[in-house]
């Protein structure tokens, strides 16, 4: 996999999934823009890694839902880094588990904004500058099976991620590839905030490898999708989930 004099933007870089991207993009050679909401910390420290490897890189906080602030994202990514290439969108999350008789809109508007309206904002800015190149979104398992209890709103919104990767590839391809992940059981702070030890020991061992994800699992993918390595992929919503689900 070879990156190198490539420049990516990830998003929700702090942490987990998001944070061993950054650093598995920078191992292949690319310059990295790090977006962080909360996690400032690990973004800064990932980096600071990314430049220690001779790359580019800065770290910027900013909320995904923000027209404004993915707009100062990119324009700070255009103008430290010079291109954009690579587009991982990790941003997202459960929010809080609500079944579908305790939501009120709010919840589902906050959920979605999060998780569907942030990649739009993000590729709508970042489109114009882009000369081809790849885009990796996240969806999730859940967006296949419809989640755990009280994930009805993120697996509903996960799921137009799916259809928004397929139809983005068809309308930017040949020049930009768009593909999502779909990752199962990761080893991340969404489930130590939101699953319990119990049903995790359950879903690792009920999968064909035994265990949970890492996050350097993911981020692999991450950047083998990024890559020209996976250059007649586009359009692919991408399972890595240990066997859980086949699809």
């Amino acid at each position: 996999m070879e990156l190198t004099g490539k420049t990516a933007i990830v998003t929700g870089g702090g942490r987990d999934i998001g944070r061993a991207s950054v650093i598995a993009l920078a191992k292949a050679g690319a310059n990295v823009a790090v977006n962080y909401h909360s996690s400032g910390d690990g973004a800064q420290s990932a980096a600071e890694e990314v430049v220690a490897m001779g790359r580019k890189a800065f770290a910027l906080q900013g909320d995904m839902t923000n027209e404004q602030e993915v707009a100062a994202l990119v324009a700070q990514t255009k103008e430290e880094l010079g291109s954009i290439d690579i587009l991982v969108h990790v941003t997202g999350g459960l929010v809080a588990r609500k079944k579908f008789g305790e939501m009120d809109l709010d919840h589902w508007n906050t959920v979605f904004a999060l998780n569907t309206t942030s990649l739009f904002h993000l590729v709508s800015e970042a489109l114009p500058h882009m000369n081809g190149g790849s885009i990796v979104t996240f969806s999730s398992q859940a967006g296949r099976d419809g989640g755990g209890p009280g994930s009805v709103a993120y697996a509903a919104s996960k799921g137009a991620v799916m259809s928004m990767t397929r139809g983005m590839a068809k309308e930017l391809g040949p020049d930009i590839r768009v593909n999502a992940i779909c990752p199962g059981m990761i080893d991340t702070d969404f489930h130590n905030i939101f699953t319990s030890d119990e049903v995790r020991k359950k879903v690792a061992a009920g999968t064909p490898l035994k265990r949970e994800g890492t996050s350097e699992d993911v981020a692999n993918l991450v950047a083998y999708l990024a890559s020209d390595s996976s250059a007649f992929m586009t359009g692919a919503c991408v399972d890595i989930n240990g066997g859980t689900l086949f699809s």
